[in-house]
Protein backbone atom coordinates (compact mmCIF):
# COMPACT_ATOMS: atom_id res chain seq x y z
CA UNK A 1 0.00 0.00 0.00
CA UNK A 2 1.88 3.51 -0.87
CA UNK A 3 2.00 6.13 1.48
CA UNK A 4 -0.92 8.16 0.60
CA UNK A 5 -3.57 5.10 0.77
CA UNK A 6 -2.09 4.61 4.21
CA UNK A 7 -2.79 8.04 5.04
CA UNK A 8 -6.52 7.77 3.93
CA UNK A 9 -6.94 5.07 6.12
CA UNK A 10 -5.00 6.51 9.52
CA UNK A 11 -5.73 9.87 9.38
CA UNK A 12 -9.61 9.85 10.11
CA UNK A 13 -8.94 8.10 13.61
CA UNK A 14 -6.42 10.78 14.13
CA UNK A 15 -7.72 14.06 13.50
CA UNK A 16 -10.12 15.84 15.58
CA UNK A 17 -13.47 17.14 13.53
CA UNK A 18 -13.05 20.66 15.10
CA UNK A 19 -10.92 22.89 13.23
CA UNK A 20 -10.43 24.95 16.83
CA UNK A 21 -8.90 21.39 17.97
CA UNK A 22 -6.65 21.39 14.70
CA UNK A 23 -3.33 19.66 14.94
CA UNK A 24 0.24 21.05 13.76
CA UNK A 25 2.05 19.48 11.31
CA UNK A 26 4.87 18.18 13.60
CA UNK A 27 2.78 16.64 15.93
CA UNK A 28 0.62 15.06 13.03
CA UNK A 29 3.75 13.46 11.79
CA UNK A 30 4.71 11.76 15.06
CA UNK A 31 1.16 10.47 15.44
CA UNK A 32 1.19 9.60 12.09
CA UNK A 33 4.75 7.86 12.23
CA UNK A 34 3.43 5.19 15.01
CA UNK A 35 0.88 3.87 12.23
CA UNK A 36 2.78 3.74 9.32
CA UNK A 37 4.09 0.22 7.67
CA UNK A 38 7.37 1.58 6.42
CA UNK A 39 9.76 4.72 7.73
CA UNK A 40 8.96 8.11 6.21
CA UNK A 41 10.90 11.27 6.03
CA UNK A 42 9.18 14.46 8.28
CA UNK A 43 9.75 15.96 4.79
CA UNK A 44 7.60 13.44 2.81
CA UNK A 45 4.69 13.50 5.24
CA UNK A 46 4.29 16.86 5.53
CA UNK A 47 4.37 17.22 1.41
CA UNK A 48 1.66 14.84 1.33
CA UNK A 49 -0.61 16.42 4.20
CA UNK A 50 -0.14 19.63 2.40
CA UNK A 51 -1.18 18.28 -0.88
CA UNK A 52 -3.70 15.68 0.35
CA UNK A 53 -5.29 19.12 2.20
CA UNK A 54 -5.92 20.34 -1.03
CA UNK A 55 -7.89 17.72 -2.25
CA UNK A 56 -11.68 17.03 -1.56
CA UNK A 57 -11.62 13.68 -1.70
CA UNK A 58 -8.63 13.54 0.90
CA UNK A 59 -9.65 13.42 4.72
CA UNK A 60 -7.46 15.63 5.50
CA UNK A 61 -7.82 19.55 5.71
CA UNK A 62 -5.83 22.74 6.78
CA UNK A 63 -7.15 25.41 8.91
CA UNK A 64 -8.08 28.21 6.50
CA UNK A 65 -6.21 30.95 8.41
CA UNK A 66 -3.79 29.91 11.08
CA UNK A 67 -2.10 26.30 11.73
CA UNK A 68 -2.41 22.77 11.86
CA UNK A 69 -4.69 20.33 10.15
CA UNK A 70 -8.83 18.59 11.01
CA UNK A 71 -10.64 15.90 9.42
CA UNK A 72 -12.36 17.06 6.69
CA UNK A 73 -16.19 16.94 6.39
CA UNK A 74 -16.59 18.56 3.12
CA UNK A 75 -15.23 15.31 1.18
CA UNK A 76 -16.19 15.28 -2.83
CA UNK A 77 -19.75 14.43 -1.99
CA UNK A 78 -20.80 16.97 0.30
CA UNK A 79 -19.53 19.57 -1.81
CA UNK A 80 -21.27 17.94 -5.02
CA UNK A 81 -24.93 18.19 -2.38
CA UNK A 82 -23.68 21.36 -1.63
CA UNK A 83 -23.52 22.21 -5.19
CA UNK A 84 -27.20 20.82 -5.83
CA UNK A 85 -28.50 24.01 -3.81
CA UNK A 86 -27.81 26.33 -7.10
CA UNK A 87 -30.45 25.84 -9.72
CA UNK A 88 -30.34 25.73 -13.33
CA UNK A 89 -29.90 29.62 -14.54
CA UNK A 90 -27.89 30.40 -11.78
CA UNK A 91 -24.84 32.34 -11.99
CA UNK A 92 -22.81 29.57 -10.01
CA UNK A 93 -24.32 26.50 -11.55
CA UNK A 94 -22.61 27.82 -14.92
CA UNK A 95 -19.45 28.96 -13.76
CA UNK A 96 -16.34 26.84 -13.50
CA UNK A 97 -14.96 25.31 -10.46
CA UNK A 98 -12.27 27.29 -8.59
CA UNK A 99 -13.83 31.11 -10.25
CA UNK A 100 -14.75 33.19 -7.31
CA UNK A 101 -18.71 33.25 -8.38
CA UNK A 102 -18.11 29.77 -8.09
CA UNK A 103 -16.12 29.11 -4.80
CA UNK A 104 -18.13 31.82 -3.40
CA UNK A 105 -21.92 29.83 -3.57
CA UNK A 106 -20.05 26.91 -2.59
CA UNK A 107 -18.96 28.19 0.89
CA UNK A 108 -22.43 30.15 1.18
CA UNK A 109 -24.14 26.95 0.31
CA UNK A 110 -21.82 24.64 2.36
CA UNK A 111 -22.19 27.96 5.24
CA UNK A 112 -26.12 27.66 4.78
CA UNK A 113 -26.04 23.43 4.89
CA UNK A 114 -24.31 23.85 8.21
CA UNK A 115 -26.63 26.18 9.99
CA UNK A 116 -29.50 24.53 8.83
CA UNK A 117 -27.88 21.38 10.20
CA UNK A 118 -26.99 22.87 13.85
CA UNK A 119 -30.32 24.53 14.21
CA UNK A 120 -32.25 21.23 13.38
CA UNK A 121 -30.03 20.05 16.43
CA UNK A 122 -30.53 22.71 18.76
CA UNK A 123 -34.79 22.16 18.26
CA UNK A 124 -34.26 18.98 19.11
CA UNK A 125 -34.28 16.82 15.95
CA UNK A 126 -31.50 14.86 14.83
CA UNK A 127 -30.63 15.71 11.11
CA UNK A 128 -29.12 13.02 8.07
CA UNK A 129 -27.40 14.60 5.47
CA UNK A 130 -28.21 12.88 1.72
CA UNK A 131 -24.83 13.83 0.29
CA UNK A 132 -23.73 10.62 -1.72
CA UNK A 133 -26.48 10.85 -4.12
CA UNK A 134 -25.67 13.71 -5.92
CA UNK A 135 -22.57 12.54 -6.98
CA UNK A 136 -24.56 9.73 -8.75
CA UNK A 137 -27.35 10.81 -10.84
CA UNK A 138 -27.72 14.62 -9.60
CA UNK A 139 -30.85 15.69 -12.46
CA UNK A 140 -32.68 12.59 -11.69
CA UNK A 141 -31.83 12.34 -7.64
CA UNK A 142 -32.77 16.06 -6.97
CA UNK A 143 -36.44 14.82 -7.66
CA UNK A 144 -36.00 11.58 -5.77
CA UNK A 145 -33.84 12.31 -2.40
CA UNK A 146 -33.69 15.31 -0.30
CA UNK A 147 -30.84 17.23 0.74
CA UNK A 148 -31.17 16.52 4.82
CA UNK A 149 -33.59 14.12 6.89
CA UNK A 150 -34.75 15.91 10.62
CA UNK A 151 -35.52 12.76 12.73
CA UNK A 152 -37.19 13.28 15.84
CA UNK A 153 -37.54 10.46 17.75
CA UNK A 154 -41.57 9.54 19.87
CA UNK A 155 -39.83 7.56 22.02
CA UNK A 156 -37.47 9.85 23.32
CA UNK A 157 -37.46 11.48 27.34
CA UNK A 158 -35.33 14.49 27.64
CA UNK A 159 -31.98 14.02 30.35
CA UNK A 160 -29.26 15.72 31.50
CA UNK A 161 -26.86 14.88 28.33
CA UNK A 162 -29.53 14.88 25.77
CA UNK A 163 -32.47 12.98 24.95
CA UNK A 164 -32.25 9.12 25.54
CA UNK A 165 -34.27 6.50 24.60
CA UNK A 166 -37.33 5.67 26.83
CA UNK A 167 -37.05 1.87 26.24
CA UNK A 168 -40.55 1.65 27.61
CA UNK A 169 -42.23 4.05 25.13
CA UNK A 170 -40.02 1.65 22.52
CA UNK A 171 -42.07 -1.45 23.60
CA UNK A 172 -45.21 0.12 23.92
CA UNK A 173 -45.06 1.64 20.15
CA UNK A 174 -43.66 -1.99 18.73
CA UNK A 175 -46.56 -3.94 20.48
CA UNK A 176 -49.09 -1.10 18.73
CA UNK A 177 -47.16 -1.50 15.59
CA UNK A 178 -47.12 2.28 15.51
CA UNK A 179 -43.49 3.96 14.36
CA UNK A 180 -41.36 5.07 17.42
CA UNK A 181 -40.22 8.23 15.09
CA UNK A 182 -41.09 10.93 12.70
CA UNK A 183 -39.35 12.06 9.44
CA UNK A 184 -39.22 15.25 7.35
CA UNK A 185 -37.50 15.78 3.94
CA UNK A 186 -35.96 18.36 3.86
CA UNK A 187 -34.89 20.48 0.40
CA UNK A 188 -32.76 23.69 1.35
CA UNK A 189 -32.24 26.43 -1.40
CA UNK A 190 -29.56 29.62 -1.23
CA UNK A 191 -33.03 31.85 -2.29
CA UNK A 192 -36.34 31.22 -4.23
CA UNK A 193 -36.56 33.37 -7.73
CA UNK A 194 -39.80 33.34 -9.79
CA UNK A 195 -38.23 31.33 -13.20
CA UNK A 196 -37.87 28.46 -10.39
CA UNK A 197 -39.59 28.56 -7.59
CA UNK A 198 -42.36 26.05 -9.03
CA UNK A 199 -39.60 23.72 -9.87
CA UNK A 200 -37.97 24.45 -5.92
CA UNK A 201 -41.58 23.21 -4.97
CA UNK A 202 -42.87 20.09 -6.37
CA UNK A 203 -38.71 18.97 -5.91
CA UNK A 204 -39.90 19.36 -2.55
CA UNK A 205 -42.65 17.82 -2.72
CA UNK A 206 -41.12 14.53 -4.87
CA UNK A 207 -38.48 14.01 -2.89
CA UNK A 208 -40.49 13.69 0.37
CA UNK A 209 -43.02 11.38 -0.63
CA UNK A 210 -41.96 8.78 1.12
CA UNK A 211 -41.57 10.81 4.68
CA UNK A 212 -44.10 12.41 7.17
CA UNK A 213 -43.82 15.70 5.97
CA UNK A 214 -41.66 17.75 3.44
CA UNK A 215 -40.15 20.83 4.00
CA UNK A 216 -38.42 23.70 1.50
CA UNK A 217 -35.78 25.59 4.10
CA UNK A 218 -34.81 28.36 2.32
CA UNK A 219 -31.20 30.84 3.35
CA UNK A 220 -32.47 34.30 1.88
CA UNK A 221 -35.46 36.16 3.31
CA UNK A 222 -38.43 35.99 1.05
CA UNK A 223 -39.38 39.48 0.30
CA UNK A 224 -41.16 39.35 -3.02
CA UNK A 225 -45.22 39.11 -2.63
CA UNK A 226 -46.02 37.31 -5.41
CA UNK A 227 -43.75 34.20 -4.67
CA UNK A 228 -45.01 34.45 -1.10
CA UNK A 229 -48.59 34.18 -2.42
CA UNK A 230 -47.53 31.46 -4.72
CA UNK A 231 -45.48 29.68 -1.99
CA UNK A 232 -48.99 29.82 0.11
CA UNK A 233 -50.70 28.51 -2.80
CA UNK A 234 -48.78 25.68 -3.21
CA UNK A 235 -48.09 24.37 0.40
CA UNK A 236 -51.96 24.73 1.47
CA UNK A 237 -52.93 22.61 -1.83
CA UNK A 238 -49.52 19.80 -0.98
CA UNK A 239 -49.07 19.88 2.31
CA UNK A 240 -45.57 20.69 2.32
CA UNK A 241 -43.61 23.30 4.44
CA UNK A 242 -41.39 26.39 3.49
CA UNK A 243 -39.30 28.56 5.82
CA UNK A 244 -36.98 31.06 4.99
CA UNK A 245 -33.89 31.61 7.54
CA UNK A 246 -33.59 35.38 6.32
CA UNK A 247 -30.30 34.77 5.94
CA UNK A 248 -28.85 37.03 2.51
CA UNK A 249 -25.51 36.12 0.67
CA UNK A 250 -23.59 38.96 2.21
CA UNK A 251 -24.52 37.92 5.40
CA UNK A 252 -23.38 34.19 4.89
CA UNK A 253 -20.22 35.42 3.64
CA UNK A 254 -19.47 36.72 6.91
CA UNK A 255 -19.62 33.62 8.57
CA UNK A 256 -17.22 31.55 9.81
CA UNK A 257 -16.53 28.21 7.62
CA UNK A 258 -19.03 25.69 7.34
CA UNK A 259 -16.63 23.04 9.71
CA UNK A 260 -16.46 25.14 12.27
CA UNK A 261 -19.98 25.75 12.29
CA UNK A 262 -20.66 22.31 12.36
CA UNK A 263 -18.70 22.33 15.60
CA UNK A 264 -19.41 25.16 17.40
CA UNK A 265 -20.71 24.66 21.36
CA UNK A 266 -24.43 25.24 21.95
CA UNK A 267 -23.88 29.15 23.72
CA UNK A 268 -21.75 29.73 20.44
CA UNK A 269 -24.68 28.49 18.16
CA UNK A 270 -26.98 30.47 20.09
CA UNK A 271 -24.57 33.70 19.20
CA UNK A 272 -24.84 32.98 15.66
CA UNK A 273 -28.42 32.90 15.69
CA UNK A 274 -28.88 36.40 15.95
CA UNK A 275 -27.85 36.64 12.57
CA UNK A 276 -30.81 35.36 11.63
CA UNK A 277 -33.95 34.71 12.03
CA UNK A 278 -36.38 31.83 10.79
CA UNK A 279 -39.75 32.92 9.38
CA UNK A 280 -42.75 30.20 8.36
CA UNK A 281 -44.23 30.92 5.11
CA UNK A 282 -46.38 27.22 5.23
CA UNK A 283 -46.61 24.76 7.74
CA UNK A 284 -46.52 21.56 6.95
CA UNK A 285 -49.35 19.21 6.97
CA UNK A 286 -48.81 15.86 8.99
CA UNK A 287 -50.29 14.05 6.21
CA UNK A 288 -49.10 10.35 7.03
CA UNK A 289 -47.01 7.77 8.09
CA UNK A 290 -43.74 7.90 6.60
CA UNK A 291 -43.11 4.83 4.18
CA UNK A 292 -40.02 2.62 5.52
CA UNK A 293 -40.86 0.09 3.12
CA UNK A 294 -39.39 3.09 0.78
CA UNK A 295 -36.15 3.60 2.65
CA UNK A 296 -35.46 -0.11 2.91
CA UNK A 297 -35.79 -0.92 -0.96
CA UNK A 298 -33.68 2.51 -2.13
CA UNK A 299 -31.30 1.10 0.38
CA UNK A 300 -30.08 -1.46 -2.06
CA UNK A 301 -29.32 0.95 -4.63
CA UNK A 302 -28.16 3.76 -2.78
CA UNK A 303 -25.92 4.63 -0.63
CA UNK A 304 -27.57 7.22 1.39
CA UNK A 305 -30.43 5.64 2.01
CA UNK A 306 -28.60 2.48 2.92
CA UNK A 307 -26.63 4.76 5.66
CA UNK A 308 -29.98 6.28 6.75
CA UNK A 309 -31.37 2.97 7.15
CA UNK A 310 -28.40 1.41 8.99
CA UNK A 311 -28.79 4.52 11.62
CA UNK A 312 -31.86 4.16 12.52
CA UNK A 313 -31.91 0.52 12.73
CA UNK A 314 -29.20 0.41 14.94
CA UNK A 315 -30.57 3.16 17.09
CA UNK A 316 -33.91 0.35 17.18
CA UNK A 317 -31.88 -2.74 17.84
CA UNK A 318 -29.84 -1.16 20.27
CA UNK A 319 -32.85 0.66 22.03
CA UNK A 320 -30.12 3.55 22.41
CA UNK A 321 -30.45 7.51 20.30
CA UNK A 322 -27.40 7.93 18.68
CA UNK A 323 -26.72 11.16 15.87
CA UNK A 324 -25.44 10.30 12.62
CA UNK A 325 -22.43 12.07 13.21
CA UNK A 326 -21.60 8.86 15.69
CA UNK A 327 -23.15 6.46 13.83
CA UNK A 328 -20.69 6.91 11.15
CA UNK A 329 -18.23 6.86 13.82
CA UNK A 330 -18.94 3.70 15.07
CA UNK A 331 -19.40 2.43 11.61
CA UNK A 332 -16.04 3.83 10.82
CA UNK A 333 -13.94 2.17 13.90
CA UNK A 334 -16.11 -1.65 13.28
CA UNK A 335 -14.44 -1.36 9.62
CA UNK A 336 -11.31 -0.35 10.62
CA UNK A 337 -11.79 -3.07 13.42
CA UNK A 338 -12.79 -5.67 10.71
CA UNK A 339 -9.71 -4.72 8.41
CA UNK A 340 -7.25 -5.17 11.47
CA UNK A 341 -8.26 -8.73 11.83
CA UNK A 342 -7.99 -8.90 8.55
Amino acid sequence: MNLRDQLKEILPDILPRNPSQAIKGTELIDLVKNRLKQDYSDATLRYHFSIMSCDPSSPIAKVEQGQGYYLRTATMHTINSARNLFRSGDAAEGAAPGSAAFDQAMERASKFRAVVHRYLESVGQHPFVFAESFSLDAGANRWRVPDLAAVEWLTAEADAEGPVMDKRKLEVSRRMGESPLRIDAVKLRLDLNQATLLEDLYQCLSASEWANTGELVIAAPVKDETIAREVGRFAARYGIGVVSFGLPGDVLDDMPEAAVIENLGDREFESLMKFFSVHRLAVPADRRGHDWAHVVENATENPDFARFEGWISRCVLEERIITAREFEDLDRTTAKASRDVA
